[in-house]
């Protein structure tokens, strides 16, 4: 969804003197790296690829205590790998063991093999590979269940996950939380239209109307151009496209240079997923779920707003179930704001998976 604003967003980070900017960029990343190494006894900092699905996939297990609750966390994008904002989340891995996995498609699988490599794309495919993904964790980390966090686009396969096999995640944490309701809700697309209309982007406003109100008929093309105008015309979106997104691709001590291009072929490869998604219908595939339920929005997200969020909640059941929103925050809520999310962790989260509260 994002990738075509990534590129243009770092593509003006690297108009820069390329001498100088490597140069930053080597010392920065180092420095990151040393803040990243996981030197308590019972910590845990495994990386490499586990044959899933059929196909190498990347997966990354890290956190300073075996004994703290496994989170498996699920990407946006699609095709937009978290591992970038490892050192973001660094204070995450004293509290949770934090497990970033990239999807076939993004990142360092799609580098792995291909575009010819990915197998099957589809939602089903993605579904099936988590399944696999935390059967493979659970016996390698000898737990019995692990904790769901879904963000953005990940979160088409959370909810599924969190409905149907209940008996392997102790809870689903949604952030950035897309709720598509079979093209029916349309809150992003009216606010769009406004904010291009309030600009005086007259050409931007045509293509918007043109593409009409329901994305479940929208076309790749057409869902991706969608992406990029509510991100480009939302100046916090933006500012955090910049300031988090990019800067954290481009300083991450995880990839190389070859490996950021990788980064961005694997979104535009993976932005076929988009169709398929926004014609899901969350009621229709079920509110009920029989673990804990927690989802936490930015409270100015523009891309997947709070209201729909919260409506879809309300209706939920669960054995718990909690709502919040992350102050200041657009997309990208959980990573602008790491502060914040680790708090709705530890305060509303942990306390309920683990039966016991955070020691202080």
């Amino acid at each position: 969804m994002l990738g075509t604003v990534l590129g243009a967003s770092a593509a003006a980070v690297v108009a820069a003197p390329v001498a100088g900017l490597l140069g930053y960029r080597q010392v920065k990343r180092a420095a990151l790296a040393r803040r990243l190494r996981i030197t308590a006894p019972g910590g845990i900092d495994e990386a490499g690829f586990v044959r899933i699905g059929g196909i190498d996939q990347y997966v990354s297990v890290r956190g300073e205590d075996r004994r703290n609750p496994v989170v498996l966390e699920l990407h946006g994008g699609p095709g937009a790998s978290n591992l970038v904002f490892t050192p973001r989340t660094r204070a995450w891995e004293k509290h949770f063991t934090i497990v970033r996995w990239d999807m076939r498609g993004a990142a360092k699988t799609f580098g792995r093999g291909g575009p010819a490599g990915q197998g099957e794309l589809s939602l089903a495919r993605l579904q099936s590979d988590a399944l696999e993904l935390t059967e493979h964790l659970r016996a390698r980390l000898g737990v019995g269940k692990v904790l769901l966090v879904a963000n953005s686009f990940g979160t088409f396969v959370g909810l599924r996950l969190a409905r149907s096999n209940p008996e392997l995640f102790s809870g689903y944490v949604g952030t950035d939380q897309n709720i598509a309701a079979g093209g029916r809700d349309r809150s992003s697309y009216r606010a769009l239209c406004e904010r291009l209309r309030e600009a005086g982007k007259r050409k931007e406003l045509a293509a918007v109307t043109a593409m009409g109100p329901d994305a479940a008929a929208w076309s790749a093309e057409q869902w991706s151009q969608y992406a990029k105008l509510v991100v480009t015309s939302d100046p916090l979106t933006y500012d955090t496209m910049k300031t988090v997104v990019v800067r954290s691709l481009w300083f991450s001590p995880l990839h190389s240079l070859g490996e950021l291009r990788t980064y961005f072929t694997g979104m535009s490869f993976s932005e076929q997923l988009g169709p398929e998604a926004m014609g899901i219908d969350e009621w229709a595939e079920g509110t009920a779920f029989r673990i804990p339920f927690f989802l936490f929005q930015g409270d100015r997200d523009v891309l997947t707003p709070p209201e729909p969020a919260r409506r879809f909640f309300d209706d939920v059941t669960a054995p718990v179930k909690d709502f919040a929103l992350i102050r200041d925050a657009s997309h990208f809520a959980s990573f602008r704001h790491p502060d914040q999310f680790l708090d709705l962790m530890l305060t509303k989260v942990r306390p309920v998976v683990t039966g016991r509260p955070v020691a202080s």
